[in-house]
């Protein structure tokens, strides 16, 4: 049982990559987190009408809903830092090595017309003191692009990682992410796709024990983009933030579906992700699930989402849920905002002489500002400032010509 926008108690549903024995799991599907599996037809082609489907535009990411003849692989150039090592692996391996099953039908597919997979591996103790970096470049949307990552941060090590992903293309991808135990990683993704592309994709993390994670996933291009962002620990003591920023403009679709299992006690989750909308026919949507499950006590759990509309036209659809099974939690929570600029910051802003237009640019920049900073990577924060900047300069002009959103 579950219910929107609210806390409520639930009977144990299945586990990420786990299989029913007996009675032991609840088999019953939800919505919030369907039954992961690598067969293709446990997950129907959706229609549009189901509800982990009814914000998207099915019929923009249709080629990327069946399975066909075995497309491209985007184009990728990887910078390792010294001990960090990178191959293919294949067939069984690349099921054994994921952290678990495809969740959707694209990653499904995906997984179903790739049969190897990118692996990265940093050793156990390993402290890198420069980025791991995997760019990804697409160089058309007339075909179909398809990928499977897997990245493994060894046992107390720390790594900083980079994926980017540029140009134009139809891409399908799903990533696995497995943490160590008592290792740190601060993973960063970057859409920065020309507008004619459309990404579709799953990540799944597992924080090991003791592990702390911080992931950051920019989305600033591109016509459609769907993500799965899937979280689950190997042990107690797991520590995970998320956070996340997003443009959506010029009738753009971008859309953020988050689910964290607390599947392990003494684990602790923050989630914080905000975005800035304008022009009509844009629409952003995030979707935040948290599962506590019964064994999780102890645990500690926060989802937060803002958005800012700036101009009349732009639509936001902003969904925090909390499932709960155990009463002995240290705290769990969600928030979620939606509206236009801050009447009193430009009032503030344009009484001190900076012009509306000016203002408005501040106003953004601030609202991002405590998303850029807890990268952690100065090098990956300059970029990141950067492509921000560029989307300001894009967008700017469009605000004197439209009363923003009331």
């Amino acid at each position: 049982m579950s219910q929107r926008n609210g806390a409520v108690a639930v009977a144990e549903p299945m586990s990420p990559g786990a299989e029913a024995v007996g009675n032991a799991i609840e088999t019953v599907a939800s919505h919030l987190h369907p039954r992961v599996s690598w067969n293709l037809d446990d997950h129907p082609v959706p229609t549009g009408r189901e509800e982990v489907w009814r914000f998207t535009p099915v019929d923009a990411v249709k080629g990327l809903l069946t399975s066909g003849p075995t497309g491209i692989e985007l184009d990728c150039e990887l910078r390792l830092p010294a001990g960090v090592t990178a191959g293919f692996i294949e067939g069984d391996a690349v099921r054994a090595a994921a952290v678990e099953p495809p969740a959707d039908r694209t990653s499904a597919v995906a997984a179903a017309n790739t049969d190897r997979a990118r692996l990265v591996q940093v050793p156990a103790g390993l402290e890198l003191d420069e980025p791991i970096e995997l760019n990804f470049t697409g160089t058309g949307v007339d075909g179909f692009a398809y990928g499977q990552t897997i990245i493994e941060v060894g046992a107390h090590a720390t790594a900083q990682i980079l994926l980017r992903y540029e140009g134009s293309a139809q891409v399908a991808d799903k990533i696995d992410v497995r943490v160590g135990e008592g290792a740190r990683l601060d993973l960063v993704t970057l859409q920065d796709w020309a507008p004619d592309a459309v990404h579709v994709g799953q990540s799944s993390l597992l924080v090991g024990h003791d592990a702390t994670v911080r992931t950051v996933q920019a989305s600033l291009g591109g016509a459609v983009t769907r993500m799965l962002e899937r979280a689950s620990y190997e042990s107690s003591g797991g520590e995970l933030e998320q956070f996340g920023l997003y443009f959506v403009d010029s009738g753009r679709h971008v859309e953020h579906r988050l689910f964290v299992d607390h599947n392990q006690p003494l684990s602790r989750s923050n989630i914080d992700y905000r975005g800035a909308l304008q022009d009509k026919g844009s629409l952003g949507v995030w979707v935040g699930d948290v599962l506590i499950r019964k064994e999780a006590e102890g645990i500690s759990t926060y989802e937060a989402n803002k958005n800012l509309l700036l101009t009349e036209g732009a639509r936001a659809e902003s969904i925090p849920n909390l499932e709960i099974a155990t009463g002995d939690i240290e705290g769990a929570g969600h928030s979620s905002t939606t509206g236009r600029f801050d009447d009193e910051q430009l009032f503030y802003l344009r009484s001190r002489g900076i012009p509306e237009d000016e203002a408005r640019r501040l106003v953004v920049q601030g609202f991002f500002v405590e998303i850029v900073r807890r990268i952690g990577i100065p090098e990956v924060a300059e970029r990141l400032i950067a492509v921000v900047e560029r989307q300001l300069d894009a967008i700017a002009p469009d605000w004197g010509a439209q009363e923003p959103a009331s």
